[in-house]
């Protein structure tokens, strides 16, 4: 990887979801811009507050996409980033930073 950039895996396909009732929302419906969650692969050499392995969010619009393995990945710079999720502490705050 070069510079700011990140490769991620992507958790899941933010284009068709489900609502709390159980019916699909298909990804033409026009609605709400959502981000979506992804698992940080390989990290650029300036990439200063990412780590691999890092659970990050990221605007799925604003993405270039590469298969690698069979395994579609998406290469985002870092600061396309909008938030990095860590562990929960027993009596903490909520585990995101942003």
């Amino acid at each position: 990887m070069l510079h700011d950039r990140l490769l991620v895996d992507p958790e899941v396909d933010a284009s068709e979801r489900q609502s709390s009732a159980g019916l699909v929302i298909p990804a033409t419906a026009v609605g709400p811009k959502r981000l979506a969650w992804a698992v940080v692969v390989a990290a650029g050499e300036h990439v200063r507050q990412v780590a691999v392995g890092d659970r990050v969010l990221f605007d799925p619009d604003d993405r270039a996409e590469v298969e690698l393995g069979g395994k579609d990945l998406v290469l985002l710079r870092e600061r396309d980033v909008h938030g990095v999720s860590q562990e929960a502490e027993d009596d903490g705050p909520t585990g995101l930073y942003l």
